[in-house]
């Protein structure tokens, strides 16, 4: 069996699904946008940022199982850094991330029209928004069209987060999924109409597609896997000083972030708080008012956020819809306990008291109750920190890309 897998960026689960693709054998190539050789000499032209950014995209294939397409990315990184907000603007931007997404299913679906009679490829894998084009040449090509879907549905991300807009009015901006133009929806629903089988990360991601409108292929959950655990992880918590918070992501509402800066306001000096994550590109004055009264860090790199992690006490993720939430696992190896809710994979990953706490979601008083409770007793705070580790322990990266190969081969 040979299966083509196709992703405009990359991202860790992407790279563990072509890692354990690869290693069974299975691998047709992965389409991608940018792929970077970190040793080609060019790389030590450049200033040491660009070269250290452009190294990201790089990925341990063999030789061959890369096809790429550089040149939209490459023009939305550099017009995004010289401000050409029009170039890159949301769905209507030449070099916009949907334009970018759509080129790459073009281009796929070309490649399969072109090549597929010579090299018999089974099956295509391909992710939300990047899906149509190439699922619609590989039905012609009698391959199998298999979906990953990493958020929510759309119909259900509308209907959890509209109240938010009423429980919330001035946090409402920061809701921008709202701004999805229906065609951009309906090839959403497109994508789905022509999956031949579905793979979601989280239980909550399987239960929004009940609201989709037809008859979906089967869904299957397989949640990804934890980063490297952490080792001598220690802690020092007493009741003397305050509780350390941290919350790592985009800083909007549908990561339940109004709710954190309540709680934590209504509880006042026994917690501190540091939010790490970029500003929604809107205007959000009481986002701008909330993050001066706290630590605030625009961005990190990955390594430097494992390491912030290991600094505080407790991972606060109240997320209102989220596909799965990887900061959850990255806190949890680096033995941080994650408070998260309903609306993550915190349920697939987590018992409630023992290796961490699932509160309801879009609950200001259920995310102070948990908090305070951690205040009063600290003690649990390493108790759950230390199982979380041995929870992150059995479950690497590699498990979840040997579950998902499994399941795919078998299934054929």
């Amino acid at each position: 069996m040979k299966i083509i897998v196709t992703h405009p960026t990359g991202n860790r689960n992407v790279r563990a699904v072509m890692s354990a693709f690869e290693q069974a054998g299975v691998l047709a190539f992965f389409g991608t946008t940018l792929a970077v050789d970190p040793d080609h000499y060019l790389l030590k032209l450049l200033p040491a940022k660009i070269a250290k950014e452009l190294a990201r995209r790089s990925y341990p294939l063999k030789p061959g199982l890369i096809r790429s397409r550089p040149r939209l990315e490459l023009l939305r990184n550099v017009l995004t850094k010289f401000g050409f907000k029009n170039a890159v603007a949301h769905e209507t931007g030449f070099a916009s991330v949907d334009a970018i997404y759509q080129d790459l299913d073009r281009a796929t679906a070309a490649i399969l029209k072109r090549e597929n009679k010579k090299h018999k490829t089974d099956a295509v894998y391909c992710y939300e928004d990047g899906a149509v084009e190439t699922f619609v040449a590989a039905k012609k090509l009698g391959m199998e069209c298999i979906y990953d879907l990493p958020i929510g549905y759309w119909r259900s991300a509308r209907s959890l987060l509209s109240a938010e807009k009423e429980r919330w009015p001035e946090w409402a901006s920061t809701l921008v999924s709202f701004r999805d133009s229906q065609p951009k929806l309906d090839r959403k629903d497109e994508e789905l109409r022509l999956a031949d089988r579905i793979f979601v990360a989280s239980s909550f991601t399987a239960k929004t597609l009940g609201d989709y409108p037809g008859k979906l292929a089967p869904v299957q959950v397989i949640p990804y896997g934890f980063p490297p655990v952490i080792e001598g992880r220690e802690y020092n918590l007493t009741q003397n000083r305050p509780l350390k918070l941290l919350f790592v992501g985009g800083l909007s509402q549908r990561k339940g972030i109004a709710d954190l800066f309540a709680a934590v306001k209504n509880i006042g000096k026994g917690v501190e708080l540091t939010v790490v994550g970029m500003k929604m590109n809107v205007e959000c004055p009481a986002l701008d008012l909330a993050l001066k009264e706290h630590q605030w860090i625009p961005t990190l790199a990955h390594q430097e956020i494992l390491s912030l992690m290991r600094e505080h006490d407790v991972f606060v993720f109240p997320s209102l819809f989220e596909g799965f939430g990887l900061v959850i696992t990255e806190a949890m190896s680096q033995g941080t306990p994650v408070i998260t809710t309903d609306r993550t994979a915190g349920p697939d990953l987590i018992t409630h008291g023992v290796d961490g706490w699932i509160i309801e979601a879009g609950s200001t008083e259920a995310l102070q109750k948990q908090i305070e409770e951690l205040m009063v007793k600290p003690e649990a705070v390493a108790a759950v920190g230390k199982a979380a580790m041995e929870r992150a322990k059995l479950r690497p990266w590699e498990k979840y890309g040997k579950e998902l190969t499994a399941a795919i081969t078998r299934h054929k």
